[in-house]
């Protein structure tokens, strides 16, 4: 038994299939990022690659992809290649296959035949249905391979033959919306391309454990690379729109040093370009005075519930409101603004007010990851410190906080990411002038004012500043998409809100920059301790 097992491996082209299945999963990647290319408008769809059309494109790649999906597996089932399959590559992925090959049953029923609910709707059952059978009851080889590379071969061939074309244009009767080549073509080949490359990856593994062990860290892969390719997008696009009208005048010498007149002037009719610091110092002042107040309050509290409250019913009801709050719209923390703090600040907006309002946004997300930042400190930190004598509050302020203070720090930048980009909270709490000029930004520092009084406690402080409305970056970007826009003081009123939405992300980014150097800082700390 042990001679005929070796012949049989060693005669097997392991060696050439598993390259033949990493070829496969190579070109399936490489036609992901080309959609992805084609999606953000940097390949013309029409021109595509060297002359080439994306539909004649995608429609060449899916179906070689399709060919090669099939080829791998009929070599694993007629044994030319030995694997390690299972008898079925199970209920997950027959689910998988079953609802994709439904939509193409559906969609070919209803849109290439013609048939009506009664016809399309069977139809689309019964392909989902031999999908999911087919994917079930063959090995893991057929049923993880057939149903893929099927799928890829069918919408090559659809792109091929021009039944997509480059002017396809699919308009519902039912859905006041319409689907275009330059949408559909690409967004159909990412999802084939990732089941494809997800078939090629188990075959490359030999299926069985190793198989879905690679194909699923491909797909973490293709997946960590779509949300990074849109968040790119959206920075690339922001930036491409907003950066020429925000840098309009930016200069740089030895004699005016650094002059950037949209993030130093105002809108009046005084100035040379209208400008948003008012705003901009809004949303400074904003954030800052959330994370001064909130920031303390969360994490004496998650101190407070870790390490000294008894682990019962007042923490987990604690823990029920916490993510109650967290989860709660940004407008309805505007609303309690708006009836319990503005009629008790003055009864006006002011930023006092929305610094209160996003505070109380800020603080049960810190609270929430502060705590689990200290559950995640060994309880072996703790022993040892109180095994050499030192009092717990010590343990706590020289152990648990620094082990912890990377986790809390990354809960301060992600309620922080928040909190900066929000519009309505400050719509009812803290929305001054629409388009202030540069003398009315809010002065926080410079407005405190202390003096010397007879009575207690003798010393009176007082900052109107803090009592003013005052704009922010959202609501200044609000302002341009709507009102804005025929505003006499500015000049392009689209260009100006694509300007304030860049510098918006700026000031984010740029908080999001010192979080993370100080939650770096913190974790060198302790690697070095």
């Amino acid at each position: 038994m042990s001679t005929d097992t070796r012949s049989r491996l060693v005669g097997s082209d392991t060696s050439g299939y598993e390259t033949a299945a990493a070829a496969a999963v190579g070109l399936s990647v490489l036609t992901f990022a080309l959609c992805l290319v084609v999606l953000a408008e940097l390949v013309p769809f029409d021109d595509g690659v060297a002359g080439v059309a994306a539909p004649t494109l995608f429609g060449g790649l899916l179906t070689v992809l399709g060919g090669a999906v099939v080829l791998l597996g009929v070599a694993s089932a007629s044994g030319v290649v030995t694997t390690s399959h299972d008898r079925s590559a199970g209920l997950v992925t027959a689910a998988v296959f079953g609802v994709l090959w439904a939509t193409v049953g559906g969609l070919v029923a209803s849109q290439t035949v013609g048939l009506g609910l009664v016809g399309w709707l069977p139809a689309a059952l019964a392909c989902g249905l031999v999908a999911a059978v087919v994917t079930v009851l063959t090995p893991e080889d057929i049923g993880s391979t057939l149903p893929a590379g099927a799928l890829s071969l069918f919408a090559g061939v659809v792109f091929l033959t021009g039944v997509i074309g480059a002017g396809w244009t699919w308009s519902p009767p039912d859905l006041q919306a319409s689907f275009t080549a330059p949408v559909v073509v690409p967004v159909v080949t990412v999802t084939v391309s990732v089941v494809t490359s997800w078939a090629a990856a188990k075959a490359n593994g030999g299926f069985g454990s190793q198989g879905r062990e690679r194909a699923a860290f491909l797909l973490i892969w293709l997946l960590a690379g779509l949300v990074l390719t849109v968040l790119l997008s959206l920075l690339a696009f922001v930036t491409m729109k907003g950066a020429p009208r925000a840098f309009q005048g930016f200069d740089v010498g030895p004699d005016v040093g650094i002059e950037w007149p949209f993030l130093t002037s105002g809108v009046s009719l005084l100035a040379d370009s209208a400008g948003i610091f008012p705003a901009m110092m809004g949303t400074v002042w904003l954030v800052v005075g959330s994370v001064v107040l909130a920031v303390p309050m969360a994490v004496g509290a998650a101190i407070f519930l870790t390490e000294y409250a008894e682990q019962g019913r007042f923490t987990q009801l604690v823990e029920v409101a916490t993510n109650g709050l967290w989860s709660t719209p940004s407008v309805v923390f505007g609303l309690f603004g708006y009836a319990f703090l503005v009629p008790r600040l003055a009864n006006r907006k002011s930023l006092l007010a929305g610094i209160l309002v996003l505070s109380f946004m800020l603080l049960p997300l810190v609270l929430i990851t502060s705590r689990e930042a200290m559950k995640a400190v060994p309880d072996e930190y703790r022993d040892a410190s109180a095994a050499l004598g030192v009092s717990r509050w010590q343990t706590i302020r020289s152990v648990v906080l620094p082990a912890a203070m990377p986790g809390v720090v990354t809960g301060v930048i992600l309620g922080v990411g928040r909190i900066a980009g929000e519009t309505a909270p400050l719509l009812l709490v803290t929305a001054g002038e629409i388009f202030p000029s540069k003398r009315n930004a809010p002065s926080v520092i410079s407005g405190f004012d202390v003096s010397v009084v007879t009575s207690p406690p003798f010393i009176d402080i007082a900052n109107p500043a803090l009592f003013q409305p005052s704009s922010a970056l959202p609501y200044q970007l609000y302002a341009a998409i709507t009102a804005g826009l025929s505003s006499p003081n500015i000049d392009d009123g689209m260009a100006f809100g694509w300007a304030t939405a860049f510098v918006l992300l700026l000031v984010v980014l740029s908080f999001y920059v010192v979080g993370i150097a100080t939650r770096t800082y913190f974790r060198r700390k302790l690697s070095h301790d």
